[in-house]
């Protein structure tokens, strides 16, 4: 009588399972990683007392201080 031992095979789609969620997750940030860090950057700049001033492209935002954003906004 032969008994097959079954868990090595749970172990491997187990494995196969978290692989396939990381690559996905991976993908996604870089995807969307200059979203996330304008998300971040806006909430720094609300903690900090300062306002946002959006960048060419996504990512590019950056904190400035009120004075300097009211300066740079009037000049156009």
């Amino acid at each position: 009588m032969m008994i097959k031992n079954n868990k090595g095979q749970a172990l491997v789609e187990y494995i196969l399972i978290i692989a396939l969620i990381s690559v996905i997750a991976i993908a996604l940030v870089n995807f969307l990683g200059g979203y996330l860090t304008d998300a971040l950057t806006k909430s720094s700049c609300s903690w900090s007392g300062q306002e946002y001033q959006e960048g060419a492209e996504p990512g590019e935002g950056k904190c400035v201080d009120k004075t300097d954003f009211n300066i740079t906004n009037n000049e156009n």
